[in-house]
């Protein structure tokens, strides 16, 4: 099974959340990732590329390979900080 997702990393779960909703009021995800991601792949609109379970830490692979394509999810807790991640695509 493979995945590609993007994803923004911010320190808390007040900023997640906030960030959250202005990407569902129509603000552009990968504009916000760019501004406020605490990630490098922030420089390319949090894009994570492709990568299989076990390559992300759990919490991160958890959603990923299991929740809805297309949705943004979080605010997902890891060891980095709080995500907001959006499963581009998931293939066998």
């Amino acid at each position: 099974m493979k995945a590609t997702a993007r994803h923004i990393l911010v320190d808390s779960e007040t900023e997640c959340e906030e960030l959250k909703k202005r990407i569902e009021n129509g603000e552009d995800f990968a504009a916000i990732a760019r501004e406020y991601s605490k990630c490098p792949s922030g420089q390319s609109g949090g894009d994570l590329g492709e990568f299989s379970p076990g390559q992300m830490v759990p919490e991160f692979d958890r959603v990923v390979f299991s929740e809805s394509l297309g949705e943004v999810h979080g605010p997902v807790q890891t060891q980095f900080g709080y995500h907001l991640i959006e499963i581009t695509s998931r293939s066998e």
